[in-house]
């Protein structure tokens, strides 16, 4: 059983117990509120390491098992990211279904209501279609927020670090496809131009990296082209530049059979979370000879920004922390090349690792008296 079942309609959402136990998951809460119109999912994955921390995403789902889906991708990737990052969190993720046009102060609101109801399981901060400000009302109901404003006691925009931990992965995979980490002069698709996509690109242009953009929204390639003379490309065709790295920096799935065929890069590094869709799309870029930097490698900024936010640390302590994503990306890269393995994998098995030991220890550590109840 697992989330691919849901999505192909093969088992229902009543079976969702044995779809989490499939990979895992701890805690999947549906949040609805007339009112508001609010419809979000909620879904923890693994708390191990601490509680869970992931952004909420908001999208017009074209269904709630595509939302249901996402949620579940989502939260699982969390908990690797933070694993790999070294932090004490675990993963999870919120996505409500709905546009921008929807967006009230009482839907978020009605949101930090749920969040708060859980108690400190779950932190929230911002993801693909939310900002800074929606997160101000959710604060409003609830302590268990990163992310806000600095006004709000927090650190500001997660994507300026997770822009600067992209562009490290992306240093050392250079390293590993061409013997230096410069990326002057290389040509460089970027694959949406959003928050981070704009972040990613500053680092680039300062480096004298060759641009190429391409985003659903006309006005955000526009920006990139203004700000950093970046070549648009139409949305469609991203995939068919050549170029030497490919920085996929949108949404998610991205990377898979119909696509992976058309990439003319050496390397495969970017901000988007999930860009696999399958698992088995981390073997056919191995197989293609094109190098893939761990999407939940080099996009922990945004999480080790919130990890400071949670610890009331300076700004200058998630900088250092984002700092090690480059060597933390050239481990992963050497595991997989010492195994004969994809780099997808090796992450994922330093994830797990980490996890099942830290898991170990706590197992260690509670009297057996207590954990049979006497």
């Amino acid at each position: 059983m697992t989330i691919s079942d849901v999505i192909e309609h093969k088992v229902a959402t009543s079976d969702l117990f044995r779809v989490m136990a499939a990979d895992a998951y701890e805690q999947v809460l549906y949040c609805h509120d007339a009112a508001s119109g609010l419809r979000a999912i909620i879904a923890i994955h693994n708390t191990t390491l601490g509680p869970a921390l992931g952004g909420i995403r908001m999208r017009p789902y074209a269904s709630e098992t595509d939302a249901l889906e996402d949620v579940l991708r989502l939260a699982k990737a969390m908990t690797y990211k933070s694993a790999v990052a070294g932090l004490d969190l675990g993963g999870g993720k919120t996505v409500i279904i709905g546009g921008p046009e929807q967006k009230s102060e009482a839907l978020f609101r009605s949101l930090g209501r749920f969040i708060q109801s859980m108690g400190g399981r779950y932190v929230a901060a911002t993801d693909v279609g939310t900002t800074g400000d929606d997160l101000t009302y959710v604060r409003t109901e609830t302590p268990y927020v990163t992310g806000v404003p600095v006004e709000w006691g927090g650190l500001g925009d997660t994507s300026i670090l997770t822009g600067l931990t992209v562009y490290l992965g992306m240093k050392a995979g250079a390293e590993a496809v061409w013997g230096s980490e410069s990326l002057s002069g290389k040509r460089i698709a970027v694959q949406g131009a959003g928050k981070v996509g704009m972040h990613l690109m500053e680092h680039l242009h300062a480096e004298g990296a060759n641009l190429f953009v391409a985003d659903v929204l006309p006005e955000s390639a526009a920006r990139a082209a203004d700000h950093f003379g970046a070549t648009i490309v139409p949305e469609g065709d991203i995939y068919d530049v050549e170029c030497d790295v490919f920085a996929p920096c949108s949404l998610g799935a991205v990377l898979n059979e119909g696509t992976i065929p058309r990439l003319r890069c050496k390397l495969v590094c970017g901000g988007a979370n999930n860009q696999l869709a399958l698992d088995q799309d981390g073997e056919r870029l191995n197989e293609r000879g094109i190098l893939y930097a761990p999407d939940f490698v080099v996009n922990s900024g945004g999480v080790i920004s919130a990890a400071a936010e949670l610890r009331k640390a300076p700004l200058a302590w998630a900088e250092g922390i984002a700092r090690r994503v480059g060597s933390t990306t050239r481990g992963i890269l050497a595991q997989a090349q010492k195994e004969g393995i994809a780099p997808s994998a090796a992450a994922v098995a330093a994830a797990r690792e980490r996890i099942e030991r830290i898991g170990a220890t706590k197992r260690m550590l509670v009297p057996g008296d207590l954990r049979h109840g006497r």
